[in-house]
């Protein structure tokens, strides 16, 4: 799949290493959201076999609160910029924000990742002015509310119905159908058995013709489900990573790139 200037094969699943640089990210909030230490973890992701590197400068997690246009371009930008002349990666911006997402790009981000699948302000025309790859991902709700009781009709139909309106849209709006990625969005507006649906359901997204991306590194569901602690979801997430990938997940995104490179060379040898 083209990135820009950067070509990226997805015949084999790639994994995404995620960049938070923000204080309050469930899971990382506050370790990277200085220079040094950012890079520092990108140098580390990249080594440990990172192909993508997705930056963030607002937290997704349920109950998290709207930052400023003027303070999320004050985080990310800075580190994409200096991303861009150190590693020969594909470089991702986690925003929802046009003007974020132009300027972004400017600094060298290859990939737009919106968690509200281009439907804010101005955002589907910014996208399309680019040649960005981009990733549209099925929210229920806002961040803020999304978890207090989502429903669905069949989570799978519905969630696959959503990303083929929003790639229709973009198609649309003069945007190339082989810059799309989908992402069902685990945890973001679905209880546990919706979750649990969505994972066991992954191969039946591909009939949209477009990359599925697949992000459920330390989730929630993983609390629900096992009991466990943020600090104690390796393993599940992991598992689950490869469980994607069996169901051909082109992109993995994931705190804890080692481990999950480690487990899809595992795979891969079976599939061989």
């Amino acid at each position: 799949m083209k990135f820009r200037n950067k070509t990226l094969s997805l015949n084999s699943p790639q994994v995404m290493g995620i960049l938070n640089v923000t204080p309050d990210s469930f899971s990382d909030g506050g370790k990277f959201n200085h220079m040094d230490a950012a890079l520092a973890q990108a140098e580390q992701m990249v080594k440990d076999g990172a192909t993508i590197l997705d930056i963030g400068g607002e937290s997704t997690r349920p109950g998290a609160e709207d930052v400023p246009e003027a303070l999320e371009l004050q985080r990310v930008i800075p580190i994409i910029e200096a991303l861009s002349t150190r590693f020969d990666v594909v470089l991702s911006i986690d925003t929802s924000k046009a003007v974020v997402m132009r300027e972004a790009v400017v600094a060298g981000a290859d990939l737009i990742n919106d968690v509200c699948a281009l439907q804010l302000e101005g955002a589907l025309q910014v996208a399309a002015e680019t040649d960005a790859a981009i990733c549209l991902m099925h929210m229920q709700g806002q961040p803020r509310t999304m978890q207090l009781s989502p429903e669905y009709e069949n989570v799978i139909q519905d969630v696959k119905a959503f990303l083929q309106q929003r790639m229709q849209a973009c198609i649309d709006s003069g945007i190339s159908k082989d810059r799309l990625i989908i992402d069902p969005g685990f945890g973001f507006g679905k209880t546990l058995q919706h979750n649990c649906d969505l994972l066991a359901g992954i191969s039946r997204f591909h009939d949209l013709r477009a990359p599925v991306l697949v992000g459920v590194s330390r989730k929630s569901m993983f609390g629900a489900l096992l009991g466990r602690d943020v600090n104690e979801r390796l393993v599940p997430s992991v598992v689950a990573a490869v469980l994607a990938a069996q169901q051909g997940a082109a992109i993995l995104r994931v705190h804890d790139v080692k481990e999950t490179v480690d487990a899809l060379k595992l795979l891969s040898i079976t599939q061989r």
